[in-house]
């Protein structure tokens, strides 16, 4: 799983009909750096195009890297060793290819079925490649995306007609489910 990396977008998502900038909350940041830490992935990239939203991204983590925190939960010190905050989704593109030396398959996940799903099962028959796992904040990945994601992810639909899971839930799903086909 360490040529898996996960993306939490907070630009472009969607809300109300619109594509927004969403918050960064604390939540996301610690539970997505210990699934990446738990499942061994390459890295997990918070993408926020605010300087200043990153900067409180930052400012949070220098409690686990340099303050009390550190010596309070080294294990979670530890996870959020696998985080990188980027401004957008090309810089986190970017440092795949150098980290790989190609171009990651990006793979976005998404509550409705969206054009060009593809099932976990056949991502490893697709594709060679890393893969960059996209999640969205709000209502989801906007559709200004379209034309560079490879492909979406089949929802998680566990066919009782109610499919509104928290990114954190959704992406431990997405990323046990990933793990018990590689």
């Amino acid at each position: 799983m360490e040529r898996v990396y996960i993306a939490l977008l907070h630009y472009p998502v969607r809300q109300g009909g619109r594509t927004i900038s969403s918050s960064i909350t604390n939540l996301d940041i610690h539970d997505l750096a210990r699934l990446a830490a738990t499942y061994g992935l390459g890295a997990y990239y918070l993408v926020h195009p605010d300087e200043g939203m990153r900067g409180l991204a930052t400012e949070f983590l220098s409690h686990w890297f340099e303050g009390a925190g550190r010596l309070f939960k080294p294990d979670r010190t530890r996870a959020l060793e696998k985080l990188i905050i980027v401004k957008t989704l090309d810089e986190a593109i970017a440092d795949i290819k150098q980290r790989e030396g190609e171009r990651p398959y990006l793979l976005a996940t998404s509550a409705a079925l969206r054009p060009k799903t593809v099932t976990l099962e056949n991502i490893g028959k697709l594709t060679k490649k890393p893969l960059l796992l996209l999640f969205g904040t709000a209502d989801g990945i906007s559709e200004e995306l379209d034309d560079i994601i490879d492909g979406y992810a089949e929802p998680i639909d566990p066919g009782n007609g109610y499919n509104h899971l928290s990114v954190r839930s959704a992406a431990s799903i997405f990323i046990d489910r990933l793990h018990r086909v590689k």
